[in-house]
């Protein structure tokens, strides 16, 4: 209906272009809005205070003249102009009703727009596979899943990405990490290092590892620790580096067995998690195969050739400060190894060569201090860093009995997703990950979380859904019409029913902004409201009246506010269950 009111309102615009009011080139596009208040009428436009300006007029004299100009519909009742010039709009009870037949007839597909031209990529979680994913990472997943489904329903293709950072350092100390619990498990009297990979899971890699080699791997834990420097607070690091060296030169080519192993077990468990948390992904992207494919070195080419690298102190820069970052980045060590940066310009290559129009990264807010040095890459590449976006996702706080647990991969005192889920749901955990704005903190509570009360907001909305539901299903001796409440709808005449119909329709335009802000929360605002208004339209509403026309009009009502509730659970990743 806001589409229909705004070409009557353009038209208008064009009358007064007839009539010399206004050139037609300083018409503007008519934005119409709903009205909060009912008192105001059912929409609102600005257009007269936008096109004052140009008309020469006070906006409120303008909009008396738009108003005048108006073509005559049987849609609009009545117009009013307030405060500054705001134009309010009432519409007939049959308009008013329009969305929740537009609803009905759209089922599933509402709130869904035609497809566009635009081609976007969500890369999103992507942690290290050093170990299961933890709490943390569940905001980054739960968050990346509702923004790929929220774009591909503003219709945009969206390929949904995990980058695999299987190169580098910390899978060097993870697979170190294991081999150590195989000699170990072995019998070898070994002192773990301090910056080693802890936990249960590494132990149980260790064993596996023995129980696939058995003692083919075994070397003398003194021959390995022999000459490495003290592993103190000041020097772990160099430690746990010279113990990885040390390691690699005994076992040879046989080194990528515990490294394999230790990838492909926590990657697989990483998989698997993310499945079944409704997180998946279209591509797992290797960074190792950006190694391997060379990629890296022609990405430094690139940037060799276009003047932004130099050598200092026997290591290879990027001038990123060129390009507004607060220093430069090494791109190539005075040992020849490339930096983890490399790899990620590598890999802005790749994401660009595969013609995606946007590109999202979904990071930690720890990683805000690669924003500047992405886009710087991306722009000395040759390539529009406008067309990258990063999302920045703060930490959830996991809260149990008032008591906050604490999270750490390397010590294996973390709470994993899995075990969140298993405790909460993942409905629960899904919507409580994204109902506030990413870049909030988020104080995560397990009894609210559990809790089959109106103060838990997913239990409240399924609640609604599956009320609606047992309504339907209870009519037995006289059947739901549905022809007959879709006909008589007008036949509603309270506050609550107009109020639900208007909420109805003002679903699609909050997927569209959830889509085009990037903010997945503004749905979850939405339907809690919507399950708000439901409730109270029920509680102080007899849906099931002797009058059939009443009746099925109000149960047509309640099967659009179902309708739209199963849809914007959906793209929440949260089901829509018929009891509870």
């Amino acid at each position: 209906m806001k589409d229909k009111v705004a070409a009557l309102l353009t038209e208008a615009l064009d009358r007064l272009v007839e009539d010399g009011l206004l050139d037609a080139s300083q018409k503007k596009s008519v934005q119409v809005e709903n009205t909060k208040d009912p008192t105001h009428g059912d929409l609102a436009t600005n257009v007269a205070m936008m096109h004052a300006k140009a008309a020469g007029m006070p906006p409120r004299a303008l909009a008396e003249r738009i108003i005048n100009a108006l073509p005559a519909s049987a849609d609009i009742v009545s117009t009013d102009i307030a405060g500054p010039g705001f134009i309010n709009l009432t519409l007939a009870q049959d308009a008013a009703f329009a969305p929740v037949l537009n609803c009905l007839d759209q089922g599933e597909a509402y709130g869904h727009q035609d497809a566009t031209d635009q081609a976007w990529q969500v890369e999103y979680v992507s942690a290290n596979p050093t170990g299961p994913l933890h709490v943390g990472h569940g905001r980054g997943a739960a968050y990346g899943a509702t923004l790929v489904n929220l774009l591909k329903a503003r219709g945009h293709r969206v390929e949904a990405e995990y980058y695999v950072n299987d190169a580098g350092r910390q899978m060097n100390i993870l697979a170190v990490s294991v081999y150590l619990r195989y000699l170990e498990a072995l019998g070898e009297p070994i002192v773990f290092p301090r910056a080693g990979y802890q936990g249960e899971y590494i132990e149980t890699l260790g064993k596996t590892l023995h129980a696939e080699a058995g003692s083919s791997l075994r070397r003398a834990y003194a021959s390995i620790s022999n000459n490495l420097p003290a592993d103190d607070e000041a020097n772990q690091d160099a430690y746990v580096d010279a113990l990885i060296a040390q390691v690699k030169v005994e076992l040879g080519d046989a080194w990528i067995r515990p490294f394999q192993l230790a990838l492909e077990s926590i990657l697989d468990d990483i998989h698997d998690d993310l499945g079944q948390f409704g997180a998946h992904f279209d591509q797992w992207f290797s960074e190792y195969s950006l190694v391997e494919s060379g990629a890296i070195a022609s990405a430094i080419e690139t940037l060799e050739q276009g003047g932004h690298l130099y050598t200092k102190g026997g290591a290879l820069w990027f001038r990123s400060t060129d390009f507004g970052d607060d220093k430069d980045r090494v791109v190539r060590r005075e040992n020849g190894e490339t930096t983890y940066f490399a790899s990620d310009i590598a890999y802005i290559a790749n994401k660009f060569a595969r013609g995606f129009d946007r590109i999202i990264y979904i990071w930690g807010a720890d990683h805000h201090g690669y924003i500047v040095r992405i886009k710087a890459a991306a722009q000395a590449l040759g390539f529009d860093p406008d067309r990258i976006i990063i999302r920045l996702v703060q930490f959830a706080n996991l809260y149990r009995d008032g008591e906050r647990l604490q999270m750490s991969t390397r010590s294996g005192s973390f709470v994993t997703l899995r075990s969140l889920r298993d405790e909460v749901g993942r409905d629960a955990c899904r919507y409580f990950y994204v109902m506030r704005k990413a870049d909030q903190h988020l104080d995560f509570d397990l009894s609210l979380a559990t809790s089959e009360t109106k103060d838990n907001p997913v239990y409240y909305i399924q609640y609604a859904h599956a009320r609606i539901c047992r309504v339907l299903e209870s009519l037995s001796d006289a059947p739901y019409d549905a022809d007959r409440g879709r006909t008589h709808l007008t036949a509603l005449a309270h506050q609550d029913e107009l109020d639900l119909a208007t909420a109805i329709g003002r679903y699609p335009e909050i997927v569209e902004k959830a889509a085009d802000t990037l903010e997945a929360h503004v749905l979850c605002y939405y339907l809690q409201e919507l399950a708000a208004d439901f409730h109270r339209w029920y509680n102080g509403t007899r849906l099931l009246v002797d009058d059939l026309t009443v009746r099925d009009a109000r149960l047509t009502l309640a099967q659009a506010v179902r309708t739209v509730l199963h849809n914007g659970l959906s793209l929440l990743g949260v089901s829509a269950p018929t009891s509870m």
